[in-house]
């Protein structure tokens, strides 16, 4: 992985700074700090400030774990083309069925989990979140998750910061979401910026003449081509964006 920031690779963002460029973000560790209480993140006012810039010059959508609503309301007033939300099942795939199947795992997640204290079981309709930042049985939790997973069969387990994220098999995941949006607003290309494992399916896409990915924290397995140290370089790489894109 490569540094994105580094001067060496300014030519890497200029080859992509074309009018018909789609720049897409995850929104939590990558737009936003990740912070103890999920329901108090928010983008710093400089990020702010300057994604609504990015977005009045190119299209730029965000692509987040969160669920729609709860992400839409998070990005009020910067202009985004799109948004989409349960990793890339809202808004296309909302299907009865899906919510109906994922209400039915909470009971056996509940009782699993019932005996580990700090951990906040997530309920976003079209898939859950298990969040375990807040015990110390870290290891043991993610273990329980998988057996559920395994006895009730049908799921995709995907880590995150603290968090571990079940859905449907079968479901849109995040590559199919940035495809979707490449085509929806018809970009030739695209970036995409993201900090956990839900994002490596957008990573994996291979085309890389068409897709610049930037991983926010160096990874060695990562398929993610070049990083930002932290998520704290987020404003240098708008800013940086912003000169290379014509007004």
């Amino acid at each position: 992985m490569r540094h994105i920031l580094s001067r060496r690779h300014r030519p890497v963002l200029k080859k992509f700074a074309g009018p018909r460029t789609l720049v897409a973000f995850d929104f939590d560790g990558t737009l936003a700090r990740i912070v103890p209480n999920p329901d108090a993140a928010s983008m710093r006012r400089s990020t702010e400030t300057l994604l609504t810039r990015l977005a009045a010059r190119c299209p730029c959508v965000v692509i987040s774990g969160r669920a729609l609503r709860d992400v839409r309301a998070r990005l009020r007033g910067v202009g985004m083309r799109g948004i989409v939300g349960n990793h890339g099942i809202e808004p296309w795939s909302t299907l009865p069925a899906i919510k109906k199947t994922v209400r039915s795992w909470l009971p056996l997640l509940k009782s699993n989990l019932r005996q580990f204290p700090g951990v906040v079981i997530e309920d976003k309709e079209f898939s859950v979140t298990v969040h375990y930042r807040d015990t110390p049985h870290k290891r043991e939790v993610r273990g329980a998750v998988a057996a559920t997973a395994k006895k009730l069969g049908g799921m995709r387990l995907l880590g995150g910061k603290q968090v571990v994220n079940v859905m449907l098999a079968g479901t849109p995941h995040k590559g199919i979401a940035l495809q979707r949006e490449l085509r929806r607003l018809g970009c030739d290309q695209a970036i995409f910026i993201g900090d956990a494992d839900s994002d490596e399916d957008a990573f994996a896409l291979h085309h890389p003449e068409r897709l610049l990915t930037i991983r926010i924290g160096r990874k060695r397995r990562s398929h993610a081509r070049y990083y930002l140290r932290n998520q704290g370089e987020i404003d240098r790489f708008l800013r940086a964006l912003l000169e290379v894109r014509p007004a």
